[in-house]
């Protein structure tokens, strides 16, 4: 008797998480939210220059929007598996909105000092984790394991398109209105994500009756420890994790700092047309992946496809690192943009796919911890170094260190082969 054959599988639909309706909200929405948030970095930043020209504080910056990730990720993604993750997002939306109403007061009294300024970033940045694993678990929610790839994909793709809009309406709010009207104008633009969230019909109470829930809190760095634990009998979230904590670390977007100095070694020195395309291409790639990728369905979560990308990415970037010509570079950023997007959309796709439901947001805690957290030392690796070797070394050096570290991550972490001696 011939076996029945099984059903093919459903061919990819293109953009399948705009389907559901309340991801199209969402989706507009987090858009609207990280547009905020870079307004905010384009007048407070401004202001900060202009007050105090500093480079410690600017360095501050960097490290106290990446350090929060680093040190509260795993407590932000259990509490999430334990609370309603809307509550969460929302907190994070109010202290964002917050801290813009704060600069917006000192910017009209003049108030404004060095303290001020070091601590409205420490509480942007913990707004921050408060969004980030949190949003992950909302996700699911949202569209379900089916159409998970696509959410992961459409929601970073929103946020690229929030960062690639918001230093541009961010620069025109200051010239229209000022630093003190524009970002009092801009706390009011995080209004509608936490409206919509107030109503959404997602969340605990909206889950199957019977899906697993967590029950044990992390409060202590035992508990973190054994979050690690957990994850590591897990490979693909394992090594997934590793990857993200990997390109955080050696690369991250510590290149994006040095741009003026790359912009320079290319011929443009000037704050015109040409910068503006250097400094937008990898964001342009990154968008665009997003669109195609999901017009197409292509490119289906698998952990070697995800390495895959992310050597192809190491490539890019060491050979704009190392080319003289602005006709390259431009090029090459784009790409290096578009597999960053397919390989981290990727990678934290397979970490929700294989996460049991009981500790999904620990392992989208540790997972952000790596990818997002580590890159508070990407300074170093990149910046630091930069100042020994120069920039174009320094970058290409961290990009093929990175080559070789995925490559024996893979190689560590293949499958081994059974009843092997």
């Amino acid at each position: 008797m011939n076996a029945p054959s099984s059903p093919a599988p459903a061919a990819p639909v293109s953009f399948a998480a705009l389907r559901h309706r309340g991801f199209r909200a969402y989706f507009l929405l987090s858009a609207l939210a990280m547009m905020a948030d870079n307004i905010e970095h384009v007048i407070s930043y401004w202001v900060i220059h202009e007050r105090f020209d500093s480079p410690a504080l600017g360095g501050f910056a960097v490290v106290s929007h990446w350090l929060p990730f680093l040190l509260l990720s795993v407590y932000s993604g259990a509490l999430a598996d334990r609370v309603d993750p809307r509550r969460m997002i929302q907190l994070g939306m109010a202290l964002f909105a917050s801290v813009s109403i704060a600069w917006g007061i000192l910017f009209v009294t003049g108030a404004l000092q060095v303290w001020h300024a070091a601590a409205l970033l420490v509480v942007h940045g913990m707004a921050g984790v408060l969004w980030g694993p949190p949003s992950q678990l909302l996700l699911h929610d949202i569209v379900g394991r089916e159409h998970l790839q696509s959410a992961v994909r459409l929601n970073a793709t929103a946020r690229q398109l929030g960062m690639l809009m918001g230093p541009g309406i961010g620069g025109a709010l200051l010239l229209w209105l000022g630093p003190n009207r524009g970002i009092l104008v801009n706390a009011m633009l995080y209004l509608p994500f936490i409206a919509w969230l107030a109503v959404a019909p997602y969340g605990p109470k909206f889950r199957a009756a019977g899906t697993a829930v967590a029950t044990r809190a992390v409060r202590t760095l035992g508990d973190i420890a054994r979050a690690l634990r957990e994850i590591s009998h897990h490979r693909v979230i394992l090594s997934m994790t590793l990857l993200a904590g990997l390109a955080s670390l050696f690369v991250g977007n510590a290149y994006q700092a040095q741009m003026p100095g790359f912009a320079h070694d290319l011929g443009q020195a000037k704050a015109d047309f040409f910068y503006s395309m250097l400094l937008g291409a990898d964001a342009a790639g990154a968008l665009t992946a997003g669109i195609v990728l999901e017009s197409r369905g292509l490119l289906q979560a698998r952990p070697r496809t995800a390495c895959v990308l992310a050597m192809v990415w190491c490539v890019a970037l060491g050979c704009f690192a190392l080319t003289r010509s602005y006709a390259l570079a431009i090029p090459l950023l784009f790409v290096a943009g578009f597999v960053e997007l397919s390989f981290n959309a990727m990678a934290q796709t397979l970490v929700q796919l294989d996460a049991p439901p009981e500790m999904r947001g620990r392992a989208i805690g540790v997972f952000t911890m790596f990818g997002l957290g580590m890159r508070t030392f990407s300074g170093v690796t990149v910046g630091l170094a930069g100042a020994r070797v120069g920039i174009h070394w320094s970058l290409a050096a961290s990009a093929a260190a990175l080559f070789v570290a995925i490559g024996l991550l893979q190689f560590a972490l293949r499958p081994r082969a059974r009843g092997a001696a």
